[in-house]
């Protein structure tokens, strides 16, 4: 009778998972995944959390408001200071490329 070959545990380096292997088979048998703790104490925690990230999107959202109301006048002012950095420097003709040196 062949004695039956042990089988191992390996812990997943990724996830922290305990794996059982049986290198008879050479497959993962069984997978027991890690333990995740508590995000938060009691349930008043939680909705307190709740509150503060509700009224930290608010004013996220506040201020992409603000900035979209602006968006236009910023976009005016680059172009004309692009336009008057175009007016100020002339063309010179077509750029130079590494293989005209030659």
């Amino acid at each position: 009778m062949a004695k039956p070959s042990p089988q191992f545990e390996v812990a997943c380096p990724c996830c922290g998972a305990t794996l059982k292997i049986d290198p008879e088979v050479k497959a993962v048998i069984a997978h027991t995944a890690k333990a995740v703790p508590k995000t938060f104490e009691d349930l008043e925690a939680a909705a307190r959390a709740m509150k503060d990230q509700d009224s930290r999107k608010e004013s996220i959202f506040r201020q992409s408001v603000e900035a979209q109301k602006h968006q236009g006048d910023l976009l005016e002012k680059k172009f004309q200071e692009a336009l008057k950095r175009a007016k100020e420097t002339p063309d010179t003709g077509k750029p130079l490329r590494d293989f005209d040196l030659d």
